[in-house]
């Protein structure tokens, strides 16, 4: 009990002599580990830290339980194999310092560097253009729904789970005629291919031009119940069209598309994260 209370007591003493340098100092090593951790997660490194932190655990036990010569052997091997993971892991080492160049690079840090945000924005919108008009030339008939801030669960339901990244081959293969995934539409949001296959309503306009088939009406629908924005790609004519608040602009131009998208999901982050950037302004 005794030694229980001086425990406790030097605990406490401890705790009331951290600083707020201390907290930082901590929270900043955490955050070290936590990058290395996840930088190693899935690799051969993976095996060898727990295999480390065995070893170190082994040490200390060793040493409270007075095993002198398991502890003087266990010490012997961590000094003689601090140095092995470097030579063993230099490829994934190296690479490690290359991802930090390019992820800590000077041009970043300035006031007009781009954002990850804004990369990763203008690199889905390329290759959801680059898939589109790909199959505008070919004439393969496609339906692609970005989510505003309308969220679409009961259509999402209606298709494939899919959440992956936007890449021009998983677009393209999506709507190759005559696979399963070709026949309804693909839902976007954040940035991920979320859903396809998946139904639309079709508008019950009467206005509009003979010529729009079932694919630019589902466009049109879906845009009259939401905020989304729709392309729609024509298997007739080779159009690449748009949807939005249950109107349709056709003939769009690739460098037109980038603009609309581009504007569309800044203004859509804008207001999930704009709150946010106010706080910051106002402090």
């Amino acid at each position: 009990m005794v030694s229980l209370n001086l425990f406790f007591n030097q605990l406490f003493q401890i705790i009331t002599k951290i600083s707020i340098n201390d907290v930082v100092d901590m929270m900043i090593i955490a955050y070290i580990f936590y990058k290395i951790l996840m930088f190693i997660k899935d690799t051969r490194a993976e095996q060898l830290f727990k295999g480390v932190v065995i070893l170190l655990v082994a040490t200390q036990l060793s040493g409270i339980f007075k095993l002198h010569t398991l502890y003087w052997i266990l010490v012997k091997i961590l000094e003689v194999g601090f140095i092995l993971p470097f030579i063993i892991f230099q490829p994934e080492l190296r690479a490690g310092l290359e991802h930090i160049g390019r992820n800590t690079s000077i041009r970043k840090l300035g006031p007009q560097a781009a954002s990850k945000y804004d990369m990763d924005l203008i690199e889905s919108i390329e290759s959801l253009l680059d898939a589109v008009y790909d199959m505008a030339d070919k004439k393969i008939g496609a339906l692609v729904v970005i989510e505003g801030k309308t969220k679409l669960n009961e259509i999402t339901e209606t298709g494939t789970k899919i959440n992956g990244e936007i890449t021009k081959q998983l677009i393209c293969n999506i709507f190759v005629p005559n696979t399963p995934l070709h026949d309804g539409a693909v839902i976007v949001r954040n940035l991920k291919v979320l859903s396809a296959a998946c139904f639309l309503p079709l508008t019950q306009r009467k206005d509009l031009s003979k010529d729009l088939g079932t694919r630019h009406r589902a466009g049109i629908g879906i845009s009259e119940i939401s905020d989304c924005l729709t392309i729609i790609v024509s298997e007739e004519s080779g159009k690449v069209s748009i949807a939005r608040s249950g109107k349709i602009y056709r003939n769009i131009a690739k460098e037109r598309l980038f603009n609309i998208l581009r504007e569309f999901e800044e203004k859509r982050h804008e207001n999930n994260f704009g709150f946010i950037k106010d706080f910051i302004k106002k402090n």
